[in-house]
């Protein structure tokens, strides 16, 4: 005799996000250890050196952090007015930093010592860098200017002055110690070469840009502004290649991790997305509790530091898999030491038969008492826990045609009970078809005895009419935003599009569009 098929219910359930390697990766990290400081964050750098202590640039001072006990080691307090964008160099000795005060202070992390003080700027340097051969400072800054200052001597060698609006954001090559990158609020981003002091690329963000990155080759770099990420072939004389929008508010940072293999992003929509550096997808996210201005992450991934609009620092530091546990030998004895070590096997293992436990809708549907199994999932913490096992019981009962059956007969309280998981589920994408058509049976049941129904039973059943109502009016709204996005979309194919001056920008094909639109709607 064949045995008793159980309801599928996992055609119902919700289902669960996809476990990657890298959620698996980003999700070693400890609960976030919270540090107070005054003033937003500024600027967040780690020392590329181990220990890897980060630097925070915030109100008037920069503070070096250790990773491990979350304390300050060094306070670089040498400014009277707002500091900005504190850096290390690569060797993690010396690090730079600009501030309102339209200077750029060098500091020797070790002693704390004030070593040279770069003068030129005339209005506020929001963004310091070392250049790659470690003599030079790029500096950006609210005078619309990107300067380049000799380290020994103290002076200035050039200076660059494209930009119409502040400079809030900028970029050293990692493999060339004459290229830079500079970014402003007139929406523009500027490369330099400082042998031909000439500016070499430009390309338009359309919105002020916040922060740019360079990958590890050198030829391609990000721009963040606005709530778009832009990837740029610098190669190829600025071509877009690619943009990411997973933000709904400003994004105002980005970091490289993993040996550049995956990029960082920071925004006030508290979010902190993290990127494959190949294919420029999501892989993860981490959620913070305010608003972010600044991210970290030290060479190794160990520690991720974010920092807040509301002087928040949030330290998370990875927790690896680190056991040295040997392999434990099983230990036997013997009862006499001339025996073969070897000895045979002669024990049998019986495998038991567990016994399949059926659940209670199950057995009455086993039965054929329909109105009992019905019962069984109308109890309350199945429709609130679970509600995918009552549609699917539903939707067995509509396949054996036992529905109208389990519907007829009921009283007030389990009538009102079925109609309100109605109400509450009849919209959902999931359980949408197989409520609409068990409302139907519903109403073909009861609509000659709604005058028998109690006052509670009726006005269920009035709720349930306005609700079938709203869902009828939203497809109508969407019926009609697609026909306007089809109009649109065949507009675009037809159009034809104009020639671009600044720059040579990829843009996706129209049956790449209408996917994504239709895919949105």
């Amino acid at each position: 005799m064949a045995s008793f098929k159980k309801i599928n219910t996992k055609v119902f359930a919700r289902s669960g996000t996809e476990l990657t390697p890298d959620n698996i990766y980003w999700k070693k990290y400890t609960a976030p250890v919270l540090v107070k400081e005054f003033g937003p964050i500024d600027y967040i750098d780690f020392s590329p050196v181990e220990p890897h202590y980060f630097a925070v640039t915030c109100s008037v001072r920069v503070q070096v952090y250790n990773p491990i006990t979350k304390l300050v080691t060094k306070n670089l307090s040498r400014f009277k007015e707002a500091a900005y964008g504190g850096s290390f160099r690569n060797d993690g000795k010396l690090l730079c930093a600009g501030g309102e005060e339209a200077v750029i202070r060098l500091f020797d992390v070790n002693t704390k010592s004030l070593l040279r003080l770069f003068s030129g700027h005339k209005a506020a340097v929001h963004r310091t860098f070392f250049t790659n051969d470690n003599l030079h400072i790029a500096s950006f800054s609210d005078d619309k200017t990107a300067i380049v200052w000799d380290i020994p001597s103290e002076k200035q060698i050039i200076s660059f002055n494209e930009h119409s609006d502040y400079i809030r954001a900028g970029a050293v090559s990692p493999i060339s110690k004459d290229i830079l990158l500079s970014g402003g609020y007139d929406k523009h981003i500027y490369m330099y070469d400082t042998r031909t002091n000439k500016q070499i690329l430009n390309v338009n963000h359309e919105a002020p840009v916040e922060s740019l990155l360079f990958l590890p080759s050198g030829g391609i770099f990000l721009s963040a502004g606005g709530t778009e990420i832009k990837v740029w072939d610098a190669l190829a004389g600025g071509r877009l290649l690619a943009k990411i929008m997973q933000h709904h508010k400003t994004v105002t940072c980005l970091k490289l991790a993993s040996n550049g293999h995956r990029i960082l992003s920071g925004s006030l929509d508290r979010h902190v997305k993290i990127y494959d550096s190949g294919t420029y997808k999501t892989v993860h996210s981490l959620d913070y509790p305010n608003s972010v201005l600044s991210i970290g992450i030290s060479s190794n991934d160990e520690t991720i530091v974010a920092g807040m609009v509301d002087g928040l620092i949030s330290v998370r530091r990875r927790e690896e898999d680190v056991k040295n546990e040997k392999p434990q030998r099983k230990k036997v004895s013997y009862r006499h030491s001339g025996k073969n070590l070897h000895t045979p096997h002669v024990d049998m293992i019986v495998n038991e038969d567990m016994k399949e436990i059926m659940s209670k809708h199950d057995t009455y549907l086993r039965k054929f008492q329909y109105s009992k199994a019905l019962d069984c999932v109308m109890m309350s913490y199945v429709v609130n826990k679970a509600p995918h096992v009552t549609v699917a019981l539903m939707q067995e009962l509509i396949r054996r045609q036992g529905l109208k059956q389990s519907f007829a007969g009921r009283n007030g309280k389990s009538l009102v009970n079925i109609i309100k998981f109605l109400n509450k589920h009849i919209g959902s994408v999931r359980f949408g078809r197989v409520l609409l058509h068990a409302a139907n049976v519903l109403m073909d049941v009861y609509e000659d005895r709604l005058d028998e129904l109690g006052a509670e039973p009726r006005k269920m059943f009035t709720l349930l009419a306005a609700k079938l109502e709203e869902e009828e009016n939203l497809i109508l709204a969407l019926s009609e935003l697609q026909g306007k996005l089809h109009m649109i979309l065949s507009a675009a194919e037809t159009a034809v599009p104009a020639p671009v001056k600044d720059t040579q920008i990829l843009e996706p094909s129209s049956a790449a569009q209408k996917n994504l639109i239709l895919s949105i709607a």
